[in-house]
């Protein structure tokens, strides 16, 4: 259940793998071949039967792709990842800094004319295909059998995990209701396609096992205008839920699923952000009505259910947290690892007896493996915890009635200038959206820049969003919320998304701070003119490393709101935790 420290793949097994692909591309008369790190349901997270691109490259982070050319072969990854993709790929493979590089160009300034390129068809959305045949130009994209399945000859076998219902007490709303909230909108269209897993598990008000960390189900589903859904997922899965589907859901096997798309009368709606090209494929010719997927706005809006469960996973995990920071701080420098923090952490989870799952591998960076955004620490890289280090630790559980995700960075022993300095700066960022209101129908690409000021100040950046969406007992990154520059997305009231300023010195340290959050309504002010503000509600509570702060950089106003939240950190976990915790939390909360 819990962390293996193991890689997916070695820098060392990239090379001959490169080849044996190299040779299939050459028996497929094919220039290139892309290998993105996807799978056919198109969410983030990949079972490890599809974590190709790791098994290729050995790079494991949760987004970007290869594309292998015969002389040639791109690794494409975002800020996150930069100095992570470094350490965990061959000299064969080339890093790419990726939206800045356009995939298609890359591709075209390397290939001749009437070049061809190959792809799996499932592992591509009708979106991401269009855009990369516009850049493409004169270089063909052509739909093929996978290639790395080919070679890939100790693959995974496809998860099979059961699943299982979520109650109604903390969905809030039946999946009865859903399904028929969801059909009504189908105004230009006679059915739906729904492939993300999270939107399966939300709208059928199940839960499953097939992706490590999130507990969701592979499968697919019709959504029928008049009303029922049509679930494509292997009967063995669903074999312990007994009647809990009920009449509304018809079910069938996964090998019905393209028949039935081929049998349907249009017009069809799909999501091209989401929809493989193969789905697209098997509905040619019939009319097809591009609209978002119709669950991710309604699933994003939390109920009062869900958000209830959400505050109680929060204290729960908030406990478990400050029992863990007792543990640490009682640590001698120099002692203790990486992996000692993972372990003594991932144990007091589990010690809640509530714990389904930890939310995402997770990260114990100390000094320079703090500076890798996601690091996740494996048996060749841990690292002894020194003093002077700053110790960056990033995690989260899977709880039945919420997800939560919380990144604290912690001095060990005395920490220089240069570091209280930056952790301060991303302190006042985050403090400034805890702070925030603002007017009804903004979006997180608006105010993102506020958590960004204090660091542009000094210079200093980061080089990833703000804030992600979370999900209630589902994935730990949702969509389409977000707090950063790609945020388009208003943020209304349920809500649920990080607020996670931080910053990197490469080769040094790692600095982030993060709590969730949820949108609600502001109460109005005296004289107020805008019609409705938002602002948002706080949902955890753990406290932040007073030792890091640099006093003088605070305003009186955050100042004033740190020693409230510590405030309420104590009022709200002090009846939780006994003994020396309980100690350690008092004084880890006193006033500055």
């Amino acid at each position: 259940m819990f962390q293996s420290f193991e890689t997916a793949a070695r820098p060392e097994q990239g090379p001959p793998r490169l080849a044996a692909l190299r040779a299939e591309l050459a028996a497929e008369g094919l220039d290139g071949f892309l290998v993105p790190r996807a799978d056919a349901h198109q969410g983030e997270y990949v079972a490890p039967h599809d974590d190709r691109l790791a098994w290729l490259t050995g790079f494991t982070g949760s987004a970007g792709f290869c594309v292998a050319l015969r002389d040639s072969a791109g690794v494409f990854v975002d800020g996150r990842y930069r100095v992570q993709v470094k350490a965990q790929v061959a000299a064969e493979f080339t890093p790419v800094d990726w939206p800045e590089t356009s995939l298609g160009v890359w591709i075209a300034a390397r290939l001749p004319q009437g070049g061809r390129v190959g792809f799996d068809p499932w592992l591509l959305s009708v979106e991401q295909a269009t855009r990369l045949r516009a850049d493409l130009g004169a270089v063909e994209l052509v739909p093929v059998a996978n290639l790395v399945d080919r070679i890939w000859t100790d693959q995974p076998p496809p998860p099979a995990g059961r699943v299982f219902a979520q109650p109604e007490d903390l969905a809030g709303l039946s999946h009865g209701d859903k399904i028929a909230q969801l059909a009504a909108g189908l105004t230009r269209a006679r059915a739906c396609v729904l492939t993300l897993p999270d939107s399966l598990a939300w709208l059928l008000n199940i839960r499953g096992s097939d992706i490590p960390r999130n507990p969701v189900p592979h499968g697919f589903a019709l959504l029928q205008a008049e009303g029922g859904v049509t679930l494509f997922m292997a009967a063995e899965k669903l074999a312990d839920l007994g009647a809990h589907l009920g009449p509304q859901v018809t079910l069938a096997e996964p090998d019905a699923f393209l028949p039935a798309l081929r049998a349907l009368e249009g017009p069809v709606q799909i999501d091209p952000a989401t929809c493989p090209v193969a789905v697209a494929e098997a509905l040619a010719g019939r009319a097809l009505v591009e609209a978002p997927d119709p669950c991710l706005l309604p699933k994003a809006r939390k109920t009062g259910a869900e958000l209830a469960g959400t505050r109680a996973a929060h204290l729960r995990d908030g406990a478990a947290m400050v029992r863990f920071l007792t543990w640490l701080d009682a640590q001698t420098p120099g002692s203790f690892s990486e992996i000692d923090v993972v372990r003594a952490l991932e144990a007091e989870r589990r010690a809640t007896n509530a714990l389904r799952d930890i939310s995402f591998e997770t990260i114990a960076g100390s000094g320079p493996n703090g500076a890798i955004v996601h690091y996740r620490v494996t048996e060749e890289t841990d690292r002894v915890v020194q003093a002077g280090d700053l110790l960056l630790v990033d995690s989260g559980g899977q709880y039945q009635d919420g997800t939560t995700d919380i990144t604290r960075t912690l001095a060990i022993g005395p920490a220089g200038d240069e570091e209280r300095q930056a952790f301060t700066r991303v302190l006042k960022g985050m403090i400034a959206l805890s702070r925030l209101r603002w007017p009804e129908g903004l979006a997180g690409r608006d105010i993102d820049a506020l958590a960004r000021v204090s660091l542009w100040e000094a210079g200093l950046d980061y080089g990833h969003g703000t804030g992600h969406g979370v999900g209630a007992y589902l994935s730990v990154h949702e969509g389409p919320q977000r707090i950063a520059r790609s945020g388009t997305v208003p943020l209304e009231p349920g809500m649920i998304l990080s607020n996670e300023p931080g910053f990197y010195r490469e080769g040094a340290y790692g600095i982030r701070i993060e709590n969730l959050i949820a949108v609600e309504p502001a109460p109005p002010l005296p004289g107020q003119t805008v019609a409705r503000m938002l602002r948002f509600e706080t949902l955890t509570y753990v406290p932040i490393d007073r030792h890091l702060v640099e006093t003088g950089l605070l305003t009186s106003a955050e100042r004033d709101w740190l020693n409230a939240y510590h405030a309420e950190v104590l009022e709200r976990i002090a009846p939780l935790v006994e003994g020396a915790a309980r100690d350690w939390l008092g004084a880890a909360c006193a006033p500055l």
